[in-house]
């Protein structure tokens, strides 16, 4: 199973290199002041020959807080200092109308990420705890333009 993974992650990532861009839906578990499912779409554009990129991303984060069902909206925007690996470091920043939450980590050839940061209170939502302090996710990205 594990070289299923190897082989597939190598396949879609070296493929994905030689596309202009790369867009599709995303599926991503953090933990930060609890649990959240966020589900939602990004692009990626490379620049400069595939040896560095950036992406957009927005989603929304689910969560069950207090006995209460949350939807909030959350924008985030990725930098890639290079492209030319299967495992890739990122500097990331995501924002929602209550924190703000820089992050850093790795993604494995832009299929997978895992990312730990921390996240700045910006307004607290009433009757809701406030959602800050560390975080860490782990992302699944299905480029529908892969092939």
């Amino acid at each position: 199973m594990k070289n299923l993974f190897v082989i597939t992650a190598l396949a879609f990532g070296l493929h994905a290199n030689a596309q202009d861009f790369l867009l599709g839906p995303t599926i991503t578990y953090q933990s930060q002041a609890g649990n959240m499912l966020k589900l939602g779409g990004y692009y990626v554009q490379p620049f400069a020959n595939n040896t560095m990129g950036f992406k957009l991303e927005a989603n929304a984060q689910l969560a069950y807080f207090r006995n209460q069902f949350l939807a909030i909206p959350e924008g985030s925007l990725t930098y890639y200092p290079t492209f030319n690996r299967l495992i890739i470091p990122f500097v990331e920043s995501e924002i929602t109308p209550y924190t703000l939450t820089p992050k850093v980590g790795l993604s494995v050839a832009t299929i997978v990420e895992i990312g730990l940061g921390y996240g700045f209170d910006i307004k607290t939502k009433e009757n809701v705890k406030p959602i800050n302090g560390f975080t860490f996710s782990m992302g699944f990205y299905i480029p529908l333009n892969a092939f």
